[in-house]
């Protein structure tokens, strides 16, 4: 194609920023003008001002958790000596900047509660740096460790340093080959981070993520070597006894996770067995025949996740997208599961592997946030912590269906409305979706949705392909060669929906961002005239050159390669930035974008905008883009005020009252 907006890709050009800044002042000018607008950020006000506390973490007998406050912009994390000790401030990342600007990344504290290793961020970006903390006197040390991009530290139990990974800050080194230098490094408190030993190099490949840890009591090192989201390599090195890293299991198509407690190692994976199981191996025996099989996989649950707490085995899984948590013993054997409060979302036990307390969260699409304690041994569990959040959710009802796709796959969706809503093809409707890198959308709760139900909309998600939702063939159904069945998933929820008279396509919204950001990209230029708007946020869009920018290489084994003829043929297909085509009038468009995104580069929003304007020029196309933010947006309350009433504005302006 006649890619003519190529010079877009150059954000530090005068012109490109002018016209960003054009862009963006129109698209705020007539977001400003919708009428309910207004209303909008007073009720996301009541909805996001809040106050909260999450799951704590225990160590060294000090209670370590996050809060929120009606009246702080930004979460802040507290301690106390004990359950029942006085809480202290411990980082308080609205006190960092004028600005609010710098955001609190990864924090965790040592095993002996003294210290805490955190991460800030600038620009709420993925680049960060990490420090840390001394708890008793509230100061910040001399160890300041830059490069921290995808550092998540994991403490030795002296208590006197940490494992993490660590990238060279060399601006030479192109942001798309990066994740190939990323190393992990061993800090010992007090000495200069330059020096800090090498324990694993760097791969030298870009498609590739490392990450290492350690055992509990500190007998074993882990590296794992991730080929995107299918596979990885297992490294184990016994201190003090192996000179050299020793393989664990190379990868072939499978992923594995490995927990060692009391000289043994326990591997979760989903090798031979697409919803996992667990295996039991002796360390003085890595070879993969000895392996014992302790928890066969379980054919009618998508399994996530495994940790060991109070001497047992919890293992966190979806059945038909919806949260079950059960507890095995260390040999095996099934004790029972977690009692949850409904159908909804759940996490694993947060915990100690010794410790009889442990923690877990609950939440569904109707129902706030809460925090529970439980018991191990005994399975009494108590509300540890809600959240109080101002929606009667008993006007509202949450409906789980299946609707067969174009190749006939059944596909699940959760859809959120008021009782009494008539299906007579009237709803304006909002069909929420992202189809990839193993990810799960599950019911749980977010306040975004209920001024759009309160005005009596209605808001589907279905579980695409792509996704994690029921195990490692449903991601790969989804990946690749196949990535087209998830936008197909998509059409087919949409057409669902206008079946069976919850709506019809000029009141259908569609949205989704970052790989949802592709998906919906797709569906508007696949499939226009189904839908009447779309909401597009910090997207890839332009799949023939995704992999140059940004962390884009280290997606190469989800999407596939452009560098390779048979791959770029089936990414060309169906890019979305290739896929405009004139005298198509598409859907309204409001594209989302982040100044300060290093994980997906602002230029796929930039270069669709601009294509689609000047293709369909009879089309609403609009670019927000939100400054002093990355991928995730930025991370003060207000600002999400602000960026959740602009959305809604236009989804009400484009379907509930056109014309505005």
């Amino acid at each position: 194609m006649n890619d003519r907006y190529r010079w877009l890709e150059d954000k530090k050009s005068p012109e490109v920023q002018a016209w960003m800044k054009a862009e963006d002042s129109l698209t705020r000018q007539g977001l400003h003008a919708i009428p309910e607008r207004k209303a909008l950020l007073e009720r996301y006000r009541e909805l996001y001002y809040l106050d909260s506390m999450g799951a704590p973490t225990r160590r060294g007998g000090r209670y370590f958790y996050v809060r929120t406050h009606k009246d702080k912009e930004k979460a802040v994390v507290y301690w106390k000596q004990g359950a029942k000790g006085a809480e202290k401030v411990l980082l308080d990342p609205n006190t960092w900047s004028t600005d609010n600007t710098v955001s609190l990344g990864v924090w965790v504290p040592s095993w002996d509660g003294k210290k805490v290793v955190f991460a800030k961020k600038p620009n709420a970006a993925d680049e960060a740096t990490l420090y840390v903390l001394d708890v008793d006197s509230g100061q910040v040390t001399a160890d300041v460790i830059p490069g921290a991009k995808y550092a998540s530290p994991s403490w030795l139990p002296d208590s006197k340093s940490f494992i993490y990974e660590w990238l060279p800050t060399d601006l030479k080194i192109p942001v798309s080959e990066r994740p190939g230098y990323c190393e992990v490094r061993r800090h010992v408190l007090g000495q200069d981070p330059e020096k800090d030993e090498q324990l694993h190099p760097r791969t030298g490949d870009p498609k590739t993520f490392i990450g290492g840890g350690n055992s509990r009591d500190g007998k074993f090192l882990f590296v794992s070597i991730m080929r995107g989201w299918n596979e990885n390599d297992l490294f184990i090195k016994r201190v003090g006894q192996d000179q050299t890293w020793q393989l664990l299991v190379a990868g072939k198509d499978a992923k594995y996770s490995v927990e060692a407690w009391k000289g043994k190692l326990y591997v979760f994976t989903d090798e031979g067995a697409p919803n996992k199981r667990v295996f039991e191996v002796d360390p003085r025996k890595l070879e993969r025949q000895f392996w014992k099989e302790l928890i066969p996989e379980d054919k009618d649950a998508a399994r996530e996740s495994m940790v060991i707490v109070g001497g047992h085995f919890a293992i966190a899984s979806l059945k038909k997208a919806v949260s079950v948590v059960e507890l095995f013993t260390l040999d095996g054997k099934r004790v029972r599961e977690i009692e949850l409060p409904g159908l909804g979302t759940a996490s694993n036990l947060y915990g100690d592997e010794e410790d009889d307390e442990a923690f877990y969260s609950f939440s569904s699409l109707t129902m706030p946030p809460q925090i529970f304690r439980t018991s191990v041994k005994s399975g009494k569990s108590e509300v540890y912590s809600k959240v109080d959040v101002p929606v009667d959710a008993s006007k509202f009802e949450v409906r789980q269906v299946f609707f067969p796709s174009k190749d006939g796959t059944s596909i699940s969706m959760f859809i959120v409305a008021r009782k009494d809503v008539k299906l007579d093809g009237e709803n304006p409707t909002l069909l929420y979706g992202y189809g990839g890198f193993d990810v799960s959308l599950r019911s749980s709760f977010t306040s975004f949705i209920y001024p759009w139900l309160e005005a009596g909309g209605v808001y589907a998600m279905p579980n695409l392909r792509g996704g994690g939702e029921y195990g490692k063939a449903w991601h790969d159904a989804g990946k690749g060669a196949k990535k087209q069945n998830v936008f197909d998933d998509f059409h087919a929820a949409a057409e669902y929906l206008i079946r069976e008279k919850w709506t019809q396509p000029k009141k259908l919204a569609i949205r989704g961002g970052s790989n949802g950001g592709l998906l919906v990209g797709a569906a508007m230029t696949q499939r226009p005239e189904l839908f009447g708007a779309v909401i597009c946020a910090v997207p890839l869009l332009d799949m023939e050159r995704y992999h140059l920018y940004g962390s884009g290489k280290t997606w190469i084994p989800e999407y596939g390669d452009p560098e390779k003829p048979e791959e770029l043929a089936v990414l060309a297909a169906y890019s979305p930035y290739a896929r405009v085509r004139p005298g198509i009038t598409y859907p309204a468009l409001l594209m989302m974008s982040a100044d300060h995104d290093d994980r997906v580069d602002p230029f796929h929003a930039r270069k669709f905008v601009a294509r689609v304007k000047e293709l369909s020029p009879n089309s609403l196309t609009w670019l927000r883009i939100e400054a002093n933010a990355g991928h995730g947006g930025a991370d003060q309350v207000g600002k999400a005020i602000e960026n959740s009433a602009d959305q809604v504005a236009f989804l009400m302006s484009r379907l509930m009252h056109p014309g505005h």
